[in-house]
């Protein structure tokens, strides 16, 4: 069976994540959308095959879905339940699932089995768990990590925990056994706490539930971190931190607050960079949006930064609330930066220039390095492509 994931018309919604990889292959959660979907399927023992529906210039590096009759098609923004993937597996060819509205051709598709469809079935919408806006990451992270927690908390994984540590709720905590926590304070009455295989929280450390901290991901000594938190695969964080979803490979390691925010892969803030996350006047934030290519009042309160991949941050950075970083900036100096900084910008304060591409790439190689990854060509032609027509 080949299971495909869509954009479902979101590309430019859900950027700048989506400049670099299709709309499932955001974590939200503990897991990306993707991931949580496979580990539902992989639980049926059935085989299958994944591919996407997305942009042409990202089939470069993830593969390009050939839909058949007997293809399901998933959109890529949406988190699984175990009831909603039980309403998925139950799909018979030529029926497609859409969350509940007045008008079925306005609602929401989840998924549908083969090319045509001749039958639409709806589900409560209060099961379902979806994104269509960058800052819905964050805003619904909790119900996501508590989704993926369910899944991967388990106890031929689990580890007890130390009595060096403080804990309240400790039955909603989960420590993978090749997991480091030591001296920390955990509070979990306030949601799940999972911390992954080979993480480590540092001695010193607050945190506050519901909270992820996936595979080789670091909490560094004294970090006071709330929920809804997600901390990605191999990133390494610390100061104070609220309500962000870090996606993998990206680095916080020093003092500095960021609060209701997603961070893309493979960025690096400077010491002590700030961001704000609510408006003086206590209104309603601008955002900028891709789809329009304006800064446009949202309905959201809070927002801190909206990071695409491979971004950068001298230290002593101020971030206004609600900044929109694009794929490849190297932000410094003095002073604020614009709400929008567009891909490949070099400075965005005193002074802007373009970043270099080749040299973009070779700080990409350089970061990469450390971590035992490698810039694929795949990489590089997205980033070609973002350079020359998107940024």
């Amino acid at each position: 069976m080949q299971i495909i994931f869509d954009d479902n018309g979101l590309h430019k919604a859900l950027a700048p994540f989506t400049l670099t990889r299709p709309v499932a292959e955001i974590r939200f959660g503990i897991m990306t959308i993707r991931e949580s979907w496979e580990h539902y399927f992989d639980s049926c023992n059935e085989e299958y095959e994944t591919a996407y529906l997305t942009e042409d210039y990202l089939y470069a590096k993830f593969k390009k879905g050939s839909p058949d009759e007997e293809s399901l098609i998933i959109a890529g923004n949406i988190k699984p339940s175990p009831q909603l993937f039980e309403a998925v597996q139950n799909l018979k060819a030529g029926e497609a699932l859409y969350i509940a509205h007045i008008n079925m051709e306005e609602g929401i598709k989840v998924a549908q089995k083969g090319m045509s469809i001749e039958n639409k079935i709806s589900i409560n919408p209060e099961r379902i768990n979806y994104i269509e806006k960058p800052w819905h990451i964050f805003q619904r992270n909790d119900k996501a990590i508590s989704l993926d927690y369910s899944l991967l908390s388990n106890n031929k994984n689990q580890k007890v925990l130390s009595d060096t540590n403080r804990c309240i709720d400790e039955e909603n905590i989960f420590i993978h056994k090749d997991a480091k926590v030591e001296h920390a304070i955990l509070n979990a009455s306030t949601g799940p706490i999972y911390i992954g295989k080979g993480a480590e929280v540092m001695e010193g450390a607050i945190i506050r539930g519901p909270f992820a901290l996936c595979e080789k991901a670091v909490v560094k000594m004294g970090a006071k971190i709330y929920g809804a938190t997600t901390i990605g695969p191999e990133c390494k964080v610390g100061g104070e931190i609220s309500n962000c979803v870090f996606q993998s490979y990206s680095n916080k390691g020093h003092d500095g607050f960021l609060g209701n925010s997603v961070i893309g892969e493979w960025c690096n803030l400077g010491a002590d960079t700030n961001s704000s996350n609510l408006k003086n006047n206590y209104s309603n934030v601008k955002v900028y949006s891709y789809e329009t290519n304006k800064i446009e009042l949202s309905d959201v309160l809070f927002c801190g930064v909206l990071m695409g991949d491979h971004s950068k941050t001298g230290i002593n950075t101020m971030l206004n609330t609600a900044t929109v970083v694009g794929v490849s900036a190297n932000i410094f100096g003095g002073g604020f930066p614009p709400k929008h900084i567009p891909s490949f910008t070099w400075g965005g304060v005193d002074k802007t220039d373009r970043f270099d591409k080749e040299k973009a790439f070779q700080v990409a190689e350089n970061m990469m390095q450390r971590r035992k990854k490698e810039l694929t060509d795949g990489d590089k032609a997205i980033l070609t492509y973002i350079f020359d027509r998107l940024a």
